[in-house]
């Protein structure tokens, strides 16, 4: 079921909301809870990230707990499974926190079986998980038009639904168990991966050969392989843009491993993903500081030219 997104009206009085994670992505999330007149309260370990947020007009915490006694639906953006356990289940976590009936909205991207022992550890108390990881990246998360894979009963998603479309202009109901949003991100990331890596592979090819950057990006958008994604991904490479483009390749990186590593429990091989991750690797390795676009340095090294406007 698609959901389109409409104005937020009313009910965003009735309720506090919070994150948790106020980097790239919870920033944008946070500030269009804001934005959407959310009275919105945000933890984040670094005080560069709780400035910025204060600034937008978030209320600063001091803790995870802090933000769960004062809100009633908060979102977990934190890097991986560990992390989010550690937010929603420790003693001052989340979950021993919120008032009942409240909701934990799992955005972050980890493994389905972290986010379904989650839900097993969440049962009988009281508050509800919407495991909904997001797609968009950093322009997405700003300009609240982040795509939704929400997963949670159909009564909750309803409830909750005004939260979700402060910060997301797409939102797929996918299933109605914890790990459900979780899957489908994975399958997701494997083919987002892999158009990059091609991107990538494609670029360097075109810069052995001597093609010109221009009319390179010019073919590839306007044809049928032209998308967002191979898009952004090529004009950032030849505009020498490696860095602080609000794509990090640990995230990809970590994707990357997480659909593997479902891949290998179900027994699917993953012959295009597989190279991927191995071209991500490889770039994670050399340059730990650069976005996904920094492999194609990578690539570069090894033929000794590039391709740029």
């Amino acid at each position: 079921m698609l959901v389109k997104r409409f104005e937020v009206l009313g009910w965003n009085e009735m309720i506090r909301t919070g994150v948790i994670g106020l980097g790239d992505m919870g920033s944008g999330m946070a500030k269009n809870l804001i934005s959407a007149g959310f009275t919105t309260a945000g933890f984040d370990l670094s005080q560069h990230r709780v400035d910025a947020f204060h600034e937008l007009g978030g209320q600063v915490c001091t803790s995870v707990s802090e933000v769960g006694k004062q809100c009633g639906a908060v979102f977990v953006m934190v890097m991986n499974g560990e992390q989010a356990a550690d937010v929603i289940l420790s003693e001052g976590g989340l979950v021993n926190t919120l008032a009942k009936g409240s909701a934990i909205l799992l955005s972050a991207t980890i493994k389905p079986s972290e986010a379904q022992a989650i839900g097993r550890a969440m049962q009988n108390s009281g508050i509800h998980l919407i495991d909904t990881p997001v797609s968009g990246g950093f322009n997405g998360a700003q300009s609240g038009t982040l795509t939704m894979m929400a997963a949670a009963s159909p009564a909750v998603l309803d409830e909750y639904q005004s939260v979700m479309q402060a910060v997301s202009s797409t939102i797929h109901r996918v299933g109605e168990k914890p790990g459900d949003g979780q899957t489908m991100k994975a399958c997701l990331q494997t083919l987002i991966g892999s158009i990059f890596s091609a991107t990538f592979e494609a670029t360097t090819l075109a810069a052995k050969a001597g093609v010109n950057a221009d009319a390179m990006y010019n073919v590839f958008s306007s044809s049928g392989a032209g998308c967002g994604v191979a898009n952004t991904a090529l004009e950032n490479i030849i505009d020498g843009k490696f860095e602080d483009t609000g794509s990090h390749i640990n995230t990809m990186h970590k994707d990357l491993t997480i659909s593997l590593d479902l891949a290998t429990q179900l027994g699917v091989p993953m012959h295009t993903a597989s190279t991927a991750m191995q071209l991500f690797h490889a770039g994670k390795t050399k340059y730990p500081d650069g976005d996904n676009w920094v492999v194609t340095k990578v690539l570069e090294n090894i033929i000794g030219t590039e391709l740029r406007r």
